[in-house]
């Protein structure tokens, strides 16, 4: 990798600047402090995960004029924690100064599906067959090819929610009025080998570095459970590998991205590589960079707000992350709500306990999530069916 300089340099010490609350916010300010950076979060909720390890707490909705300049003021570099941010606040924080990252213009791609998949494909880059469907007309003309699919909200849909399998034109009708008649995609559904996950970090200067790629299993539309191997691809692994990075850095590049991105990639049982979605920010899918990557998903994204070099992405060992959802605070058998058996849990070695401090557990809530390492995938395998067995979750 050619290695260029950043024009821009925010010194420890300073404030970074968070649009968003979430877990992901709260692992990103363990990031940046880490580096001895301050973090200003700015959400809405006064017991966010963000806001209860960030150095500061603006409590306001991310359109609130006050506390974007209050933001700006404090803050040189800004990013976001997750996608559904109004763009208009990115672009009064870009008007106020300050470096957002990542740009205005790519959250509103990422943020709308129809948006994505149109920009994607205008770059050469394949997606599942799809409509955008507007109207009860886009229902009934030319979907029949289409089904059995899925049908998405184009906005603010997440973890399974706003999305349903149709197939008939009567199911995917009843669906768009059940969304509340807003616009959608309807997508075919197709024979799928695996799905897998592109992390990669841009900077400013165009230098970008690339994580191990994580083979991905979910339940009920939400990401269960993430794997990466050290050193055991095969010859055909590696080369769907090295389409699937070339078609990250090419959406990256088009984007003219700067940030930590995702990019979810479907690989057919003929071997043929599509895009699912992309994500503006640090992933699910990436958690396992935590505790098995030299640097993680979240140290690059402070790096790149910083304008400090990238760090880097090499694999130590092989990981399994599991995601615990509120599910595990309810017995299996009652229903009744408990605390869960984390001395059992962690009795077994070999695992690491990530926690978001969310106040309240509710079916399908992520609540935190495990990585499991070792050099055997096997053993890490066997030791997720004993945690998900504990833990009452799917594996």
């Amino acid at each position: 990798m050619n290695s260029f300089k950043s024009n821009f340099y925010v010194s420890p010490g300073n404030y970074l600047g968070l649009l968003g609350g979430g877990q992901l916010g709260r692992m990103f300010c363990h990031s940046a402090q880490s580096l001895g950076y301050k973090v200003m979060v700015l959400d809405p909720d006064p017991e966010c995960p963000s806001g209860m390890v960030a150095d500061c707490h603006i409590v306001a909705s991310y359109n609130d004029c006050n506390a974007l300049e209050k933001l700006s003021k404090f803050c040189k570099s800004v990013t976001i924690e997750f996608e559904n941010v109004p763009c208009s606040s990115l672009e009064i924080l870009s008007a106020e100064g300050c470096i957002v990252n990542p740009s205005p213009y790519a959250v509103s791609i990422a943020q709308n599906r129809i948006k994505e998949k149109k920009f994607i494909q205008s770059h050469g880059v394949d997606v599942a067959p799809y409509k955008s469907i507007y109207s009860e007309k886009d229902i009934t003309e030319n979907s029949e090819y289409l089904l059995p699919g899925i049908v998405k909200v184009s906005e603010m849909g997440y973890d399974g929610k706003g999305q349903a399998s149709v197939s008939s034109l009567e199911e995917l009708r009843e669906a768009y009025y059940k969304f509340g008649e807003v616009p959608c995609v309807l997508e075919k559904c197709l024979s799928i080998n695996y799905e897998a996950s592109v992390v990669l970090a841009r900077d400013f200067s165009g230098n970008s570095v690339f994580f191990p790629i994580s083979t991905n299993i979910h339940n009920k539309g939400i990401l269960s459970s993430t794997f990466v191997e050290k050193n055991i691809d095969s010859f055909s692994e590696s080369h769907e590998k090295e389409q699937m990075i070339i078609k990250a850095k090419k959406i990256a590049e088009s984007l003219n991205y700067h940030g930590v991105l995702c990019v979810e990639f479907f690989v057919l049982n003929n071997n043929t590589i599509v895009v699912n979605e992309i994500a503006p920010r640090p992933h699910n899918s990436g958690h396992y960079t935590i505790d098995a990557c030299v640097e993680s998903q979240f140290d690059q994204q402070v790096r790149v707000m910083a304008g400090l070099p990238l760090g880097s992405t090499e694999l130590l060992t092989s990981a399994l992350m599991l995601n615990i959802l509120g599910d595990s605070w309810f017995d299996s058998n009652s229903g009744i709500l408990r605390d869960p058996d984390w001395y059992d849990v962690l009795s077994l070695s070999g695992l690491k306990l990530h926690l978001y401090g969310k106040k309240e557990a509710r079916p399908l809530r992520k609540m935190g999530h495990l990585t499991i390492l070792g050099d055997n995938m096997r053993v890490l395998k066997d030791k997720a069916k004993i945690v998900a067995e504990k833990l009452n979750l799917s594996f």
